[in-house]
């Protein structure tokens, strides 16, 4: 059976934990490849709302099994909590959860090293979540990580971890004069987390591709979106990981040829949060209106997010990398209110038009936009894409035809049912 691919095409919060719920009905396991408790997916199922951080959001289907894949860098404090409140609201993850033997496991030396190191940027902030993300891949890039499979050898224990610990210890307490971390707490914490592990854990590629090869459907979720990709995002403005396509096959091990499907998850305008260049970005009494009209506030951190209009070159520029095989467009009935919508169709850069979206210099290109009407009447009630506003649909059109990318899915509300299958 071929994989499918869930990636974000701006700057996350597109509303891909939807469209994952949505499509893992028909899914034997999904699997999250990047990423860490840094990053929330919310999925609103009748009256309940469940935000997840760590654990795929295919855990809500009881036959579904979840994957947290290589790639990922994973926060077992997080984790359990997750799970906790999951079992607080009645789903029940025992026996569905996979670990990779290759994930990373974010130490509590990681979030003092990621708080200190953000406060001491000053003017220069990157705007991370504080939650030891960055700090822990940079030790993944540094050969200084720790597997989740290390936790099941003794040497681990007796030689790695002191020396681990005692190098950070030298950077908290010299360089940011922090406390030192207690060696003989974080062992035995680590000593009883591998027991609460020891079921889960599987070696990721041999497992997923043997699924794969006896007819299972496999989903892949990554967290954040393409414009935060280390790589091709808003650097040095990113996360730490790669959510894209490339990500997606290191992160979980799925060989290239069972991926047939990549969906590109793209919201109706366009959020960031943190710091960094937003070509797009509205400002003032408008930016509050679509704020608050799309209740724009992270679902993890708090944080209000930049609001600001679509942007075509930032949706092309995720459907070259990721290789998009269509687009779920998500949260167009945010827009119902609003009398003129705008839609940023190019850049120009030095006086020139370019066709592409800069690696570097973006603060200094020239936005150009189209206007469109709008159709200023509700929309979360429709079920059929012709039942729309002639306006909305003729919106739709416009963006699929400016991207290039069909769209075959529109969200017109944050409910399962609130959504609209394009055939």
């Amino acid at each position: 059976m071929p994989a499918t691919l869930i990636v974000g095409t701006q700057w996350g919060d597109e509303g891909k934990a939807k469209v994952i719920d949505y499509l893992s009905k028909e899914t034997d396991i999904v699997v999250r490849y990047q990423g860490g408790a840094n990053a929330g997916h919310t999925v609103k199922v009748g009256e309940d709302k469940y935000i997840f951080r760590l654990i795929p959001s295919g855990i809500l289907y009881p036959r579904t099994i979840c994957v947290l894949g290589g790639g990922m860098v994973i926060d077992p404090d997080a984790m359990f909590q997750e799970i906790a409140e999951l079992e607080a609201k009645g789903v029940n993850p025992a026996g569905r959860l996979r670990i990779a033997d290759n994930a990373h496991l974010l130490m509590p030396y990681h979030k003092e090293i990621d708080v200190r190191s953000e406060e001491a940027s000053g003017e220069h902030k990157i705007g991370t979540t504080k939650r030891g993300i960055g700090a822990c891949y940079s030790d993944k890039v540094n050969r200084q990580g720790i597997r989740i499979g290390m936790l099941y050898s003794d040497s681990f224990f007796d030689s790695t971890l002191p020396r681990l610990v005692e190098q950070k210890n030298k950077l908290l307490t010299r360089m940011y004069e922090a406390p030192a971390m207690d060696l003989g707490e974080m062992r035995e914490k680590l000593l009883a987390l591998r027991e609460k592990l020891r079921d889960m854990v599987v070696n990721c590629p041999y497992y997923l591709n043997m699924e794969l090869a006896s007819g299972k459907r496999v989903l892949l979720e990554g967290a954040q979106g393409t414009m935060l990709d280390l790589d091709f995002g808003t650097y040095p403005y990113v996360t730490s990981s790669n959510p894209t396509t490339g990500g997606a096959l290191s992160g979980s091990g799925v060989s290239f040829r069972y991926l047939k499907s990549v969906i590109g998850i793209v919201k109706a305008y366009s959020t960031r949060v943190g710091e960094g260049p937003y070509p797009t970005e509205i400002l003032g009494e408008e930016g509050d209106l679509l704020r608050k009209a799309g209740h724009e506030f992270g679902s993890v951190t708090g944080r209000p997010r930049r609001c600001g209009w679509f942007d075509v070159e930032v949706v092309r520029h995720a459907a070259r990398i990721n290789g998009l095989s269509a687009l779920a467009l998500t949260k167009i009935d945010v827009l119902d209110e609003f009398k003129t919508i705008k839609v940023a169709t190019g850049y120009e850069l030095d006086g020139k038009r370019i066709d592409y979206f800069p690696s570097c210099r973006v603060s200094d290109i020239k936005v150009i936009y189209e206007e469109f009407p709008g159709w200023q009447e509700p929309t979360s009630h429709i079920t059929k894409l012709k039942n729309l506003p002639k306006n909305a649909r003729r919106y739709i059109d416009a963006l699929a035809k400016y991207c290039g990318v069909p769209i075959a899915w529109v969200s017109v509300g944050p409910g399962r049912d609130n959504t609209i299958a394009i055939k």
